[in-house]
């Protein structure tokens, strides 16, 4: 199976999300789907930045059918993760830009800021976080 470059480049840019939005956790979904691989031919490589995934780039044509598998389920996990961040920043930008406009972006610090302004959020903001966070 050859690798999409999309998938790949959501994959890197995104692995930090993993556990966010869903219950699905696309780095959990990799580490157990490619061990053997991981193990195999990427055991000596630092993690972060997407080396990891460079690795497994390197060394596609030796992927057990179980690690491919297992890096598009990650990919379809990241792809719904991105689809329901789109979802709640649609339904809560004007909230956000009123509430939050001065709030570092990342870790977080958005959505604890749109808590902490609760009462002043709006319906539609609540139900989508309601929706996707919980």
């Amino acid at each position: 199976m050859k690798f999409r470059t999309t998938a790949l480049g959501a994959l890197l840019a995104l692995a930090g999300l993993s556990g966010t939005v869903s219950a699905q956790d696309p780095v959990a979904t990799v580490v157990e789907g490619c061990a053997v691989e991981i193990e195999t031919y990427c055991s000596q490589v630092s993690t972060g930045e997407g080396r990891m995934l460079a690795c497994f780039y390197a060394h596609e044509d030796k992927l057990s059918g179980q690690c491919q598998y297992a890096l598009y389920t990650a990919s379809a996990q990241l792809d719904a993760a991105v689809s329901a961040l789109n979802y709640v920043a649609s339904q809560c930008e004007n909230d956000i830009m009123n509430l939050c406009a001065n709030v570092e972006m990342g870790e977080g610090r958005i959505l604890d800021c749109l808590a902490a302004n609760e009462e002043a959020v709006s319906a539609e903001c609540t139900t989508a976080i309601g929706e996707v966070f919980e």
